[in-house]
């Protein structure tokens, strides 16, 4: 559980140094992606949750394992 909560406050420290330092690019993505197709977002999601559990189990098995 605690691995669950480290990775969330990660999370939040990568997206608050974004908005801090890119504000201004950080809105212009938003626009854009308002403007793509939900199935297209969904499969970008989808992607990045696969990309993301591959990252994880990597830094689990491998590296953990040294």
């Amino acid at each position: 559980m605690t691995e669950i909560v480290t990775a969330l406050g990660l999370v939040l420290v990568i997206e608050g140094l974004l908005y801090a330092l890119l504000p201004g690019q950080m809105k212009q993505m938003m626009l854009k992606a308002a403007e793509i197709s939900p199935d297209t977002l969904r499969t970008g999601g989808l992607f990045a949750v696969g990309a993301g559990v591959a990252v994880v189990w990597i830094a689990k098995s491998l590296l953990a394992a040294s």
